[in-house]
Formats: C-alpha cells, structure tokens, sequence
C-alpha cells in the first residue's frame, strides 16, 4: 500500500514531464506536416525546373473572376517544356487574362499552353501593409503571369473533378439567382456574400464600412451561417426521429448537407472549424453523449492544422477561435450581470452578452491585425445579427422557390428592402461621430501581454484570486513601457517613404509624428487606395498629418531636409547641366519625365536615384541600366518595395 502511495506521488509530481513531452511531440508532428505539405518541398516542384523561356502548361482550377482590367483564375501547372525535353512538375500559380474575346473560352478545367515569364509574387513592400507574398506562399502560390490574346492556346479540356465542377455550377446558380432576383448590384452581391461567402461582387465602400463598425464577420461566412444551416437540416429531418431504425440516416443527411455548404461556401478556416464542430455535436447526439465543447473546438483546430498547419497564421482562423472560445468562457458570466423578468429585454441582454464575450479575446488580435476598434459595435450587432440572419433564411427560401418567378421576384425585393435598411443602418453607424478607435498599434510582444493580462484578470473576476489580479499587472506594466518607448521613439524620427503604388506618385516627409504628402491627389480623395497602400505605414509609424513640418523647406520640386537635398523630377521639372554640379543627396523620378540619365549626372552630383511606381516598367529598367554604366546607385520601389531613408 505503502509503494502504491509513493508511487502514484511520484507520478503526480513528475506529471508535468509527460506534458512536456507531449507538447514536443505534436510540435514536432506539426513541423513536419507543414514541411511535407509544403509543394516547396516536393521532389517535382515548379520553380526547380522551370527557366525564363520554358513552355508551361497548366490547368485552371477555378472559374474566371471579373476584376477591374483583367479576369483571374487559379491554374496548376502540370509540365514545363525545355526545348524538346518534357518535365511533370507540381505547383500552382495565378492567371490574369486581359478582357477579350479569348477568354470566353476558358473555364473550370481547361488546360492552356503558353510561353511567357512567370513572375514571383512579390509584396508592394509599403511599410505595415498586408504581407500577401508570405499570404499566397501559404496557399503554395509563388509564381503568376499576365497573358494577353495570342499568348495562350487552349488545348483539350480536362473533365476536372466532378465534385469541384457541380459546386462550382451550384454557386454559379446561386449567384445568378441572387443577381436577377434581388435589384441593386449593392443589395445583391451582399445578398451573395452572406450566402454563400461570394465576394467578388461585394462593393468595396460597403465591406470597409461593416468591417469599420464591427460586423464583417456577418459577410464572413462562419458558425453564425453554418448554425442556421444546422437548424433547417435538423428540422427538415426530424421525421426520421422517430423510427429508430433511420436515426442513422438523420445524422448522414446532417453532417453531409453542413459539409456540402462549407464546401459550397468556400472551405475557409473559420467554415470549416464550425462543419467539424457541428459534426461533432451531430455524433454525439446520434449515440446520446454530450461533448464537451472545449473538446469540440481543440479537436477542430487539431484537425483543421494537421490539414494545413498554416492556417495558424491566417486571421480568419485566429478571430474564428479566439471568438468562440471567448463567448464559451465569458457569455454566462457577462449575463449574469442583469437579471430582466420581460423576455424581450431577457433576449437583448442575452445577445448583447453573447457580443460582449466575443469581444474579449478578439479585441488584441483584432488590433493587432487592423489596427482599429469599433466603439458602436454592441448596437451594430444588435440589429444586424439578427436581420442578416433573417435575409440568409430568406435567400435559402429564394434558390428554393426559384422556378416560380413570380414568387421569386417578389421575395426578391422584400429581400432587397430588408438588406438596403441594414446597409444604411452600418453607414449611418459608421458616420456617427466617434464611431472608431483608430490609428492602434501594437506588436507581437504586446499582443502576448495583453492575453497573459486579460487571462489572469479574468481569474480574478471569476474564481476571486487576488493572487491572479497581482500577476496580471505586470504584463500590463510591461506593455505600457514598451508603448511609451514606441511613443518617444515615434516623437524622434525624421524620415522619408517612396511608396511603391502602380501609376501613382506618393511620398511622405515625416517628422516626429507629423507627415507631409506629396503626390497625386486621387490618393488623398479614394479612401480605399488609402487604406491599403497609406494607412498601414501611418499607423505603424504614428503619423498626424501636417500642412509642413518644421525642418522641411521646399524651392519647387526641391525639398531641403535635416539638411539633405531631396529633388523630384517629373514632367513639371526642367534642369540644365551649368558651370558647376549641384549636389543632391536623394532623386526621385516620378509620372514618367523625359530623362536622359547620362545628363542627368552631368547636372548634379547624385547620391541616388529613385524610381517610383508612376513610371513604366520598361522605362525604370532602360534607367537603371543606365545608372549600372555610369556607376550611379539607384532603387525601383517596383523591384524592391518601398524606399524608406532615415534622416538622421
């Protein structure tokens, strides 16, 4: 009895080994997993094989989407041809057709032929923007070409998978329903949108304006939809309850209609983490166990990662997770914080509750990612969870009645009312004075503090530890420092940003936290081209704009600051070679000048060129060759991102 005591304390206090070791292990079988799902790591990779001048044929993948000058399609590529030698190699790149009337041949499953330089994906290189390089690596998407007419042909179609093609046909209906049934190009790509996740039709003001209330996640096809999904099938099967001896075939009609949708809605993280978990739950029913939903969602996640381990990293997983997590931890806590008799008020309280759980652990990865927080997103989802599931219902209820015209029309514009008062409702939000925190940024470190300060003051609240509420100032000390360091660090800099935007002049003159644009007005008046090009930097570097920051003079085109020469040549500026060269520390070339490089160097002493992203390619290469002859530094911010130059 004795050794039994001993050795189930031995046990207990050496448990923590065993965890260790568990956690190395599923590390480890992590690691490799990715490593092996990685096409970069396949024997028959494309970039292993294929050279500038190769054919390449490949396979399109997807159907065509329409984008503002081209169409784009997924393609695989099957062989790369070297002279009269053929190579079967694996990988997948990015097809842009310019709009003609060849592309109106090409669809799920065509195979092409074409001889034309893939490109490398490469990011704009602004600072804070959007990491799209590593985004389609993820994917395992590393290369992508602009072919024109006469570039491809297409060969002999492949009859592609038969599943992909009538899911692909099933959401090519759906749209056209939506689109002919539903008046408004805006009311009807939203009406796609929250559907079936179609987003190529969705207008961009629109989707800026929910995400800047707090409510894309209703646009974002996730639980909220796959649940309503779950409730139509359990009640459309619900006859099958009561013989036992179909009981079984309830559950297939369940799990294989959710899969279905989240297949049909496009299979993202956050769809398919919601299918395994409802599959779970429908399991559980079927042999009268109750799962645990902390089981449900570590088993999902699990799951989802060992499929693609990098989905990790992507922010629709990371919100997915810490959303529902938050809401199972904290929604019983937070409405016990009222007690209301009348059941209306008990259900508003009760959703409110379910909205402010959410927001506790989505909050720091929602401004770590986006930089912003919605102040009005308790009465925006108030409105728009409820009404946007009303208008999911209703779609349902439009494809199934979509034979009969007259009702389908009909619901149709019900339909669009009822979408039109939710958009207005989230632009009228959103214009509402202090609708958004903007301008928030923090970092890795500081995003791991807030979480360590949220769990440990969470502890306090709920299990009344004191000690927890003691721990947890630290982290929050911490990460004040470190954002005060950021602050002071903000406070001193003196620098200027190229950016890299195609056919556009854009330049900041940035001192202490102020900044001075210089480019082309369109930039200032389009909010979108803003928001993803600009604002990502601004934030990160805690930009106010200025009308001219103290320091800067400018004579012209010349800008003199911290007593560097800073000259802009475009179509506006003339120069001549005189008597003695002018020295200039930095020349951007900008909206495609006239420019002669060896007189150029002839009129002043350079220290080097920039070439924005307003000139032709063509032309940014002509001169830089040039600048090799001649010996003189230079940088595309095509080639290479962004310039940025420290001034001090």
């Amino acid at each position: 009895m004795l050794f039994n005591f001993r050795f189930h304390f031995y046990q207990l206090k050496s448990g923590w080994i065993n965890g260790m070791l568990i956690h190395c292990f599923l590390i480890t079988f992590g690691l490799l997993i990715g490593y092996y799902n990685s096409v970069s790591h396949a024997a028959g990779w494309l970039k292993n094989y294929y050279r500038e001048n190769d054919v390449v044929v490949a396979t399109i993948e997807e159907p065509l989407t329409e984008k503002s000058n081209s169409y784009k399609a997924l393609a695989s590529v099957q062989q790369v041809i070297e002279n009269s030698r053929v190579y079967n190699v694996e990988g997948n790149i990015i097809c842009y057709f310019k709009k003609d009337s060849a592309v109106n041949k090409l669809v799920y499953g065509s195979r092409i032929i074409f001889r034309k330089r893939l490109e490398p994906i490469r990011n704009t290189g602004n600072p804070g923007t959007f990491d799209y390089e590593r985004y389609a690596a993820f994917a395992g998407i590393y290369h992508q070409v602009y072919l024109q007419a006469g570039e491809f042909n297409t060969i002999e179609n492949d009859k592609g998978n038969w599943l992909k093609k009538s899911l692909f046909k099933t959401r090519e209906w759906v749209v056209s329903v939506m689109a002919d049934c539903i008046p408004g190009k805006k009311e009807s790509g939203l009406a796609e949108a929250l559907l079936i996740g179609y987003k190529d039709d969705l207008d961009k003001t629109l989707v800026q304006s929910y995400t800047n209330t707090g409510v894309v996640h209703i646009i974002a096809i996730s639980g909220l939809h796959l649940g309503l999904i779950y409730w139509l099938l359990n009640m459309l099967a619900s006859p099958l309850k009561k013989r036992k001896d179909l009981r079984w075939l309830k559950t297939c009609v369940i799990i294989v209609g959710l899969w279905l949708f989240a297949v049909l809605a496009g299979g993202g993280p956050s769809i398919l983490r919601s299918a395994v978990m409802f599959t779970c739950i429908v399991i559980g029913e079927s042999i009268d166990r109750k799962t645990s939903i902390y089981n449900s969602l570590a088993a999902s996640a699990f799951l989802l990662l060992c499929i693609n381990p990098c989905w990790l990293w992507d922010a629709g997983f990371q919100l997915s997770y810490t959303a529902l997590l938050s809401i199972v931890i904290f929604t019983k806590p937070v409405y016990n914080w009222f007690y209301f008799k009348n059941k209306i008020l008990d259900s508003t309280w009760k959703l409110s509750a379910v909205t402010l759980a959410a927001q506790v652990l989505t909050t720091p990865v929602s401004i770590y990612h986006f930089h912003q927080f919605p102040i009005y997103f308790l009465i925006t989802n108030l409105l728009a969870v409820p009404l946007s599931s009303l208008i999911v219902l209703g779609e349902i209820l439009l494809c199934v009645i979509a034979m009969l015209p007259v009702l389908a029309v009909l619901l149709g514009q019900v339909l669009h009312v009822l979408i039109q008062i939710m958009n207005n409702f989230i632009e009228h939000m959103e214009n509402l004075p202090f609708s958004q925190w903007q301008g928030l940024s923090i970092n890795l470190p500081q995003l791991v503090l807030l979480y360590c300060f949220i769990a440990a003051t969470c502890s306090w609240l709920i299990h009344k530890n004191k000690t927890s509420l003691k721990t947890g100032l630290m982290p929050l000390l911490i990460f004040f420092c470190i954002r005060s360091y950021s602050f002071i660090e903000a406070a001193c800099q003196q620098k200027i940003i190229v950016y890299n935007i195609p056919r556009h002049q854009a330049i900041d003159f940035i001192s202490g936290r102020n900044y001075y644009f210089v480019g082309d007005t369109i930039l200032k008046a389009d909010d979108f081209l803003q928001y993803v090009n600009l604002r990502p930097s601004r934030i990160m570097y805690r930009m106010n704009v200025s009308e001219l920051p103290a320091g800067i003079s400018v004579m012209e085109n010349c800008y003199v600051f911290a007593n560097k020469k800073i000259l802009i040549i475009d179509k506006t500026c003339l120069y001549k070679a005189g008597s003695k060269k002018i020295t200039v520390d930095v020349i951007i070339v900008s909206r495609n000048p006239s420019l002669n490089i060896p007189a150029l160097a002839n009129t002043f002493v350079i220290n080097r060129i920039v070439f924005d992203g307003s000139n032709p390619q063509w032309k940014v290469n002509k001169w830089m060759a040039d600048c090799a002859k001649l010996g003189l530094a230079c940088f595309s911010v095509v080639d290479k991102g962004a310039f940025v130059m420290k001034m001090d």
